[in-house]
Parts: structure tokens; C-alpha cells; sequence
């Protein structure tokens, strides 16, 4: 390289990035055991200089210039990873670079998201001419939908006026995603001798709620993220094979979207089968920011298009417009030898930072 080859501050700061990457790649961080990957963002931001709060494994940093009569923004991902499928046949802890693909647990869901989201909040950090406030949070247990990951601090920050959540989506903006119920199910009946006419069957009982799960369709379809999908995933019954059993309980995973709330969708299943429903949770909720938002619009201008994600995330537990982008593919979330591209890394912060400057850096 000649000493007049000029480097893109977007390169510096992928560096960086890719750096920090590594690190945390190497640092074992499986949901609820996210200390050491806490302990180097920590590290991190220490070195820049920047201030930051922590709860549990959960860091969070304003920007410099954080005045609170201004709206705040926040640039959110997690830190922590899935155990390794054991079809890997790298070492899921040791980043590897190749064909400029960064190999690693966490490489694609979601560090590259996440370090890049970091630098992004870096380069913003000092920049006095902010219309307004900027709030880094890089929270825990994103992949088991924990209660102690940013769902912990989201009360400790000050309102959102809209988020960016980091998750592979090839930087593409997911404008909607939907929701996440899960119910337990009990069919009852009544035991009896297989031998004999006795007993009503529970399993017999569920088969006919399943079967109308399996065909109902909501009335209501989302334009962007389409009808609700309803699916049940395990069913368990009997004990062994001459008693007509009593009970049968299945599984039902429901993926909801913004046209109906969970409460009116467990109350329509509920008027349908005979089966007890008992929701597990009602913190997923689906969430949506307008095409016509300017963070939107400021992506859409630079090339990118806008799209319904079937999967959930973080921005479930954030009551505000958000957007869910980042760089990566979210089919190599979860998968052996799980990589990210390190241009699209670099790809990824150029354009987190065209379009925030765009919507937060006054004129």
C-alpha cells in the first residue's frame, strides 16, 4: 500500500469491528452465560473512553452529548450464542478467516450485527450536531427470549422514539416481525381398559382440536408479514399400552402478526377446542415500523427493500417503532460452521451510518 492510498473510515472501523469479533467468538457466551463477552465490550468501550452502565450481562453507553430534551434512538443486538449443533467441524470457538469468511460461533447471530452496531455508536459517540441522543445496548439471553437480557434494562433507559435491532438480514429492513405464542394444551378424558368399551380417550379428544389448529385460518392477513401460522410442535399421552389415557397434552407454537393481539388469538382458540390453553408468555408481541419512517426511507434510498420477518427477535420486548437489519444471512444462524462475510461487515457499518446520518445529524 502507497502512503497516498486513501482508507475508508468505514474500513477502519470494520477493522475494528472484526477485531472485537474475534474476541468474542473466543469467549464462550451460551444464553445465561454471558460474563466474559459482558467483561470485553466492557473492555472496549473502556479503551474509547466511552462511559457505560451494566446489569447482569447486559452493557448499555449514551453518547457524549446526551441531552434528555432531545428523542433518543437505540442501536441494539445481543451477545450471547446457541450451543454448537454437533454437525461443526471447525472448532465453533476459534475464529477462522478463509475466503474472506469469518468462521465462529456467534459470527453471523449476531456479533457481526452487534460489532458493527458498536463501531457505528463509536463514530457518533462525540458528534456534537446530533438531533438526537444515541443509546448503545448490547443485552443477553436474545436467544432463549430471557427475562434478563434487555427486557432487565429496557425501563432503566430513557423513551425510544425508534430502535435498530442488529440481526442478519443481509442489511435488507425488515419493516415487521411477527410475534411469538407458545401453549400448552391438555385434552382430558377418562381412563379406562384398553380390552373394554370404558373410558373416554383424551388422545382421541386432542386429535380433534389439532385437526382444527391444523385448518383454521385467521381472517385477518398482515400485507407485510401474511396470515398467522399456527403449528403444534409435541404431544404426549399415555403410559402404557392397555389404559385408555386420561390426559393427552400437546404444544402449539403461534406466529402472530400486528392484525390481531394475543390476547384476542387466545380467545378465539379457546372458543374452538376443548382443550385447557395455557399461554406460556405474552411478552412476544409482533412489531412494525411505517414504510414511511424516515429511518426506513433512508434505507430504501440506498438500494435496499423492505420486508416481513417469520422470526423473532429482541424487538418483541421494545414498545416503539423499530427495525430489524443487520449485516449476514439469517439462514446461517444456528448452523454448523456458522460464518459471516467480512465485507459485510464493512458493508454493513457504511450503511448504519449513511442512513442515521441521514435521519439524526442536523444539517
Amino acid at each position: 500500500m502507497s502512503e497516498n492510498t486513501i482508507i475508508s473510515p468505514y474500513t477502519t472501523l470494520a477493522q475494528e469491528a472484526i477485531q472485537l469479533l474475534k474476541q468474542l467468538i473466543s469467549t464462550q457466551s451460551f444464553s445465561r452465560e454471558e460474563e466474559g463477552t459482558a467483561a470485553l465490550i466492557e473492555a472496549f468501550l473502556t479503551q474509547k473512553g466511552i462511559p457505560f452502565h451494566r446489569k447482569k450481562n447486559n452493557i448499555w453507553a449514551y453518547n457524549q452529548h446526551f441531552d434528555a430534551s432531545k428523542p433518543s434512538i437505540l442501536l441494539n443486538s445481543h451477545h450471547d450464542t446457541v450451543k454448537p449443533n454437533p454437525s461443526w467441524t471447525l472448532n465453533p470457538l476459534e475464529p477462522l478467516v478463509e475466503d474472506g469468511k469469518l468462521y465462529g460461533l456467534g459470527s453471523n447471530d449476531a456479533g457481526g450485527c452487534l460489532t458493527s452496531l458498536i463501531v457505528t455508536f463509536c463514530h457518533f459517540y462525540n458528534n456534537p450536531s446530533l438531533s438526537h441522543n444515541v443509546i448503545l445496548a448490547a443485552t443477553a439471553e436474545e436467544e432463549i427470549s430471557g427475562r434478563e437480557g434487555l427486557e432487565m434494562i429496557i425501563d432503566d433507559l430513557p423513551p425510544i422514539e425508534f430502535a435498530i435491532v442488529g440481526e442478519p438480514t443481509e442489511m435488507h429492513l425488515a419493516v415487521a416481525e411477527k410475534g411469538l405464542l407458545v401453549l400448552d394444551c391438555v385434552a382430558h378424558g377418562k381412563s379406562g381398559h384398553a380390552a373394554r368399551e370404558e373410558g373416554e380417550n383424551a388422545i382421541y379428544k386432542a386429535i380433534q382440536d389439532i385437526e382444527w389448529i391444523r385448518n383454521y385460518r385467521f381472517e385477518k392477513v398482515s400485507p407485510t408479514l401474511g396470515p398467522i401460522k399456527m403449528s403444534v410442535t409435541i404431544i404426549n399421552a399415555g403410559s402404557q399400552h392397555n389404559v385408555v389415557p386420561d390426559t393427552c397434552k400437546f404444544t402449539v407454537d403461534v406466529r402472530v402478526t400486528e392484525q390481531y393481539t394475543l390476547e384476542e388469538i387466545i380467545d378465539t382458540i379457546r372458543q374452538h377446542i376443548q382443550s385447557e390453553v395455557q399461554p406460556r408468555s405474552i411478552r412476544l408481541r409482533p412489531s412494525s415500523i411505517p414504510i414511511a419512517h424516515p429511518i426506513v426511507q433512508a434505507g430504501i434510498k440506498l438500494g435496499r427493500h423492505t420486508y416481513g420477518s417469520p422470526t423473532t427477535s429482541d424487538q418483541a420486548l421494545i414498545d416503539c417503532p423499530s427495525l430489524k437489519m443487520g449485516p449476514g444471512h439469517s439462514g446461517r444462524s444456528h448452523t454448523a460452521n456458522e460464518f459471516v462475510y467480512l465485507h459485510e461487515i464493512e458493508e454493513g457499518i457504511a450503511q448504519y451510518i449513511k442512513m442515521l446520518e441521514d435521519v439524526i445529524v442536523e444539517k
